[in-house]
């Protein structure tokens, strides 16, 4: 007796569709171990679940590392490059933040104050009266 055909649609009773996952999900990663094995195939298989559960399988002979190298390598992408400029951009930013903060510190000084015109002059001026009123109003 054989098994019939079913029609490939999502399954809407939620306990059957998470036994139909599992089942499924077990024959794919011994599927993929298969080939691992009997063809030195390099698999890897990464799976989330409808509940956001995470399942993994990749091949012993090579690391995740490796193989996302050898993805890269063969497709001609860069996975990282989005991630690393969001990085450089954000360190640019911080950068130029510390650096307008560490005048500012430099000015209240009384350093750094050669170059400020008029109305940065009387701006930190107005800083500094707010700041010594505030701090009197504390004492």
């Amino acid at each position: 007796m054989g098994r019939g055909k079913i029609e490939i649609k999502r399954i809407e009773n939620a306990t059957n569709r998470q036994v139909t996952y599992s089942k499924r999900r077990n024959g794919i990663f011994k599927k993929a171990q298969e080939l691992t094995v009997l063809c030195d195939a390099k698999v890897s298989l990464i799976m989330f679940s409808s509940t956001g559960k995470f399942h993994e399988f990749i091949s012993p002979n090579i690391s995740t590392k490796a193989f996302f190298d050898l993805y890269q390598k063969t497709t001609g992408t860069d996975l990282w490059i989005s991630h690393y400029e969001k990085m450089q951009e954000n360190y640019r930013r911080l950068k130029e933040i510390n650096k307008k903060l560490r005048r500012e510190i430099r000015q209240r000084m009384g350093g750094d104050l050669d170059d400020l015109n008029i109305k940065e002059l009387q701006a930190l001026e107005a800083k500094m009266d707010s700041s010594l009123v505030a701090i009197r109003d504390r004492k």
